[in-house]
């Protein structure tokens, strides 16, 4: 099924530029105990201004996958292109933001020095280090804290820099690790609403990892499902729910349809299985 849908992103000359595009891709770690195989003959094809989640069972290469998109991790079998270059090419192009699972801040910068690092490296000057960092820091709703630490701030708002720090040279790609997993449920929610209306904003392709169905199908265009290890394609998920959306959807039947059909996905992976 996988397989059928990636085919029709191909031919469909409506259809945007592939941001992401893999091709048999396969990934092998090799370590003390034996290979580990991660990945295995993973397809799958990302276009522009997409918002695209993989969903799967602990250990099933979804972050791995990311991590090869983002070049951190190299495949050792297959191809993939990341807007038309290697992901090494893409790296030295700064074509992409990465939000990992932690927001990953120095407690000894202040929340305007944190979101300004990347620029600093860079080499961008100060001033306009400084005129960027509060225009994403006024996006993601933290106009006035650019003189707090972090330890000053909570979980979500400390997610919400990480983001505005990921942005803050402008990818066109922004790649998130289970940003909200350690929160909890109400601020989750809080923030998943928050992300679609920057995504609106800001118009980026979107490739984000979680371990939950409601969130996956609230915030995706597309939901790639992939099996246990070795990870692969199991099925690829065209969301056709409204792109402006409440979470007062979440209890629709059009919602229920597609949380359906990723459930039923994971179970013909055997994600439920020990």
């Amino acid at each position: 099924m996988a397989m059928q849908e990636q085919s029709t992103v191909e031919n469909d000359p409506k259809a945007g530029p592939l941001v992401v595009d893999v091709r048999d891709l396969s990934l092998t770690f090799k370590t003390s105990d034996g290979p580990v195989h991660a990945l295995s003959d993973v397809n799958l094809q990302i276009e522009e201004g997409d918002f695209v989640s993989f969903i799967g069972p602990s250990g099933c290469g979804k972050t791995t996958m990311l991590r090869v998109i983002a070049d951190l991790e190299q495949p050792t079998g297959g191809h993939i292109t990341v807007n038309g270059v290697s992901p090494s090419q893409a790296r030295m192009d700064r074509s992409y933001g990465y939000v990992f699972q932690a927001s990953a801040l120095y407690p000894w910068r202040n929340i305007l020095r944190n979101v300004t690092l990347p620029l600093e490296i860079m080499g961008v000057p100060a001033a306009e280090r400084r005129t960027r960092a509060r225009r994403y820091l006024a996006l993601v709703n933290l106009e006035g804290f650019e003189k707090k630490f972090p330890w000053q701030l909570s979980g979500g708002m400390q997610q919400r820099v990480s983001i505005a720090r990921a942005l803050c040279f402008e990818p066109a790609l922004l790649l998130m690790d289970e940003p909200f997993g350690a929160l909890d449920e109400i601020v989750r929610d809080h923030l998943n609403e928050q992300l679609l209306r920057l995504w609106e904003k800001t118009g980026k392709t979107v490739v984000f990892v979680t371990h939950s169905i409601p969130e996956a199908v609230f915030l995706s265009t597309k939901i790639i499902v992939m099996s246990p290890r070795p990870g692969r394609v199991i099925d690829v998920i065209d969301n056709d729910l409204p792109r402006r959306r409440t979470l007062d959807l979440r209890e629709t039947p059009e919602f229920l349809k597609v949380a359906h059909r990723v459930r039923q996905g994971l179970r013909a992976g055997h994600s439920y299985d020990d």
